[in-house]
């Protein structure tokens, strides 16, 4: 009897293995194996023409590991055969992937529909939420280590990648952030100057002029532009080499991604956002200059003057600070969204409209924290 029962086992643990590796029919359903590829696939077109196809009404996806064009090409002949519209179940996201990647027919749901019920939706969020905020984490751990590496080293990224992002995320910025600067610094002091000149307040434009844009609308509004044009350059250049297969590529050369794309970019952000600040506000200021000088009869020299004495060096720390943050924000976010392209030239614009988006929105989040955290 323990004989007999050990060798039931042994087949059952043999019979579990082999499942695996070959093709058979539970039910109604073709189970396939772990693996479709090209070296297999004869071999299974074989093994198919001896099944009892009337049996069949579904595919199951829940063995297959890996699946090639060629695996993919076998299961659009099994549909071919047997029903176009069958359904394929329980395959994974990356072999779903790739069936939609490969496949010339018109795929059915892959997965089973979710059930429309408010606690699953919920549920699922709330794990989408969490699977996104662990990656971000791992993303930001990445980024500051191998940017705190490559000050000392060099190794891993191109030669010059630093000085070449600094001119296209800091010089060939530098022109729209001036401009908008300036347009806003006559706009607000126009504004506000209509009102102080009823009380004769005039000189105190240069409070506010002094105040709101070192410590406020210099760092939002170069971060804002930084957002939709840096951030968007980002995702879609890294969204782009993912679905060329570059970044594959990158790994298979044992070349760190993140490191050779992220790195140079976080160090080149990170030596230019101060220095644009800097002209944002300084341009931002002249605006109001023009304003008081022409509209509000103040001369230069005390605008200057007054300035100095409102403006103090915490206030410029804060605006300097703040935008450090705001820069290291839309780095990450592009990073992020870029990474996490699914699809083609679809998806390469999609998560470039996403990426945009979620920087000007943690842009000015961020802001309002440290508004709260230093002026309350």
């Amino acid at each position: 009897m323990q004989i007999t029962g050990l060798l039931s086992t042994v087949y059952s643990y043999a019979l579990h293995i082999l499942s695996g590796k070959f093709m058979h029919i539970s039910g109604n359903t073709l189970i396939l194996p772990t693996e479709l590829i090209r070296f297999g696939v004869k071999d299974l077109l074989v093994k198919f023409t001896e099944l009892n196809k009337s049996e069949i009404t579904s595919l199951d996806l829940s063995q297959v590991k890996i699946i090639d064009s060629a695996g993919v090409a076998f299961l659009d002949e099994i549909r071919q055969q047997i029903d176009i519209n069958m359904k394929l179940q329980n395959g994974s996201p990356d072999i779903s992937e790739a069936i939609e990647t490969f496949s010339i027919l018109k795929l059915p749901e892959i997965n089973p529909t979710k059930p429309d019920n408010t606690f699953v939706k919920i549920g699922d969020s709330l794990v989408n939420l969490v699977d996104s905020s662990r990656e971000v984490i791992y993303l930001i751990a990445d980024i500051a280590f191998w940017s705190v590496v490559g000050i000392f080293s060099r190794k891993g990224q191109r030669k010059g990648s630093i000085i070449h992002q600094s001119l296209l995320i800091g010089v060939d910025a530098l022109g729209i952030i001036a401009l908008l600067s300036f347009i806003l610094g006559l706009i607000l002091a126009l504004q506000s100057a209509a009102q102080l000149r009823q009380f004769g307040a005039n000189i105190f434009v240069a409070d506010l002029m002094g105040i709101s844009m070192v410590s406020e609308m210099g760092p939002i509004l170069t971060a804002i532009i930084l957002a939709g044009r840096t951030g968007s350059s980002i995702a879609s250049e890294i969204a782009t080499m993912k679905v060329t297969e570059e970044i594959d590529a990158l790994k298979m050369m044992a070349i760190n991604p993140i490191r050779y794309i992220v790195v140079p970019k976080f160090h080149a952000i990170t030596i230019c956002i101060p220095l644009l600040v800097t002209a944002s506000t300084l341009v931002g200021i002249v605006g109001g200059l023009i304003v008081a000088v022409t509209y509000l009869d103040l001369s230069w020299i005390s605008f200057v003057n007054r300035i100095f004495e409102v403006v103090t060096l915490r206030d410029v720390l804060i605006g300097l600070g703040k935008s450090y943050f705001f820069a290291w924000t839309v780095v990450i976010i592009g990073s992020y969204y870029g990474f996490q392209v699914r699809g083609g030239a679809e998806g390469v614009g999609k998560v470039t409209t996403q990426a945009v988006v979620a920087s000007i929105f943690w842009v000015i989040i961020l802001d309002a924290i440290n508004s709260m955290i230093f002026y309350f």
